[in-house]
């Protein structure tokens, strides 16, 4: 009887290895949420704007990050050029980081 209650009270003491690997489950713990909660989702978000920029064909019409809408006119490696309004001579070169959206033209 004694030693179990010896062996009790010795398992209920701090020792300095028993606290190191608590703080190390609880940091792994906390990097596990990290990125889960915030890495994952923006990875995820990143590779659907990638796909979308890649898809891009010219006659889609486009929005802009500033909020213009256009349609492609011509699309190189990193730029396209993007016609606005009805005016025929409202072309503006621009980057592709600057599309926000995409609406694919009907056929």
């Amino acid at each position: 009887m004694m030693l179990l209650t010896m062996l009790l009270e010795a398992g209920t003491e701090p020792t300095a290895g028993g606290l190191g690997i608590t703080y190390l489950i609880s940091i792994v713990a906390m990097i596990g949420v990290f990125y889960f909660f915030l890495l994952r989702p923006q990875k995820k978000e990143q590779k659907k704007i990638q796909e979308m920029l890649q898809s891009m064909e010219v006659g889609d019409v486009v929005v802009t990050t500033s909020g213009f809408y256009g349609v492609l006119i011509d699309i190189t490696e990193d730029d396209v050029i993007v016609e606005f309004g009805s005016n025929k001579n409202c072309r503006i070169p621009m980057r592709k980081s600057a599309i926000s959206q995409v609406e694919k033209a009907e056929k």
